[in-house]
């Protein structure tokens, strides 16, 4: 495993149950919605195990089988009230403080289907710098990434205009980092992580495509 920059980080990863997920996405022709999302959540929490401490990962989620495989990295489950991004995050920001104790933690998107562990790292160690921080994603609108030195300082205000909102109190690092940013919610961005390269189970869905992106 690749050692975290500081060991104590917790990461909260949320992930929508599979129906729910990516209403704007158009997959190519021979390939389900809900698989490609599934897909995009489990290369993100396998880059997220290979970068931190497993036991240091909550997901949160109502989808049994990304629980399972969350649970097989050594990875904690949280419920998912399905209330909403906002209350999934705070689940597990409240998860963290329950069983670890406060101390640097971040909430990452689990859309993250080209997310290199490097990137992630890299990310976190620029994070111990400031208070409050967050990553903007690659259009500079939403939020991939939001950090703090203590838990109860996280103030999640995830959906549209995220960027925006978490600005207001925290840094916003525009870090050089593209399979971080590369959230993928549409079309075009799902061209952009093939461009990037995408994780095994990412790439297993999509070769079920007869046709390339």
């Amino acid at each position: 495993m690749i050692t975290a920059p500081d060991e104590r980080w917790r990461v909260v990863v949320p992930v929508k149950g599979r129906l729910s997920a990516k209403s704007r996405l158009h997959p190519p022709a021979g390939v389900r919605r809900s698989d490609l999302a599934h897909a995009f959540a489990l290369d993100t929490l396998a880059a997220v195990s290979a970068g931190i401490a497993p036991a240091h990962l909550a997901v949160v989620t109502s989808d049994d089988a990304t629980s399972g495989f969350a649970a097989a990295l050594g990875a904690a489950t949280v419920p998912d009230s399905r209330d909403g991004l906002n209350a999934a995050v705070a689940a597990g920001i409240s998860y963290v403080l329950r069983t670890l104790g406060d101390g640097p933690t971040a909430v990452l998107l689990g859309d993250l289907p080209s997310l290199l562990p490097a990137e992630l790292l890299t990310a976190l160690a620029e994070c111990t710098r400031h208070e409050r921080c967050f990553v903007p994603d690659a259009d500079g609108t939403g939020t991939v990434l939001l950090a703090a030195r203590s838990a109860l300082l996280l103030e999640p205000r995830f959906g549209a205009g995220s960027a925006e909102a978490h600005g207001r109190d925290s840094v916003r690092l525009d870090l050089d980092l593209p399979t971080l940013r590369s959230d993928v919610d549409d079309d075009a961005s799902l061209r952009e992580a093939a461009r990037l390269g995408v994780g095994r189970h990412t790439s297993a869905v999509l070769l079920g495509a007869p046709t390339s992106l």
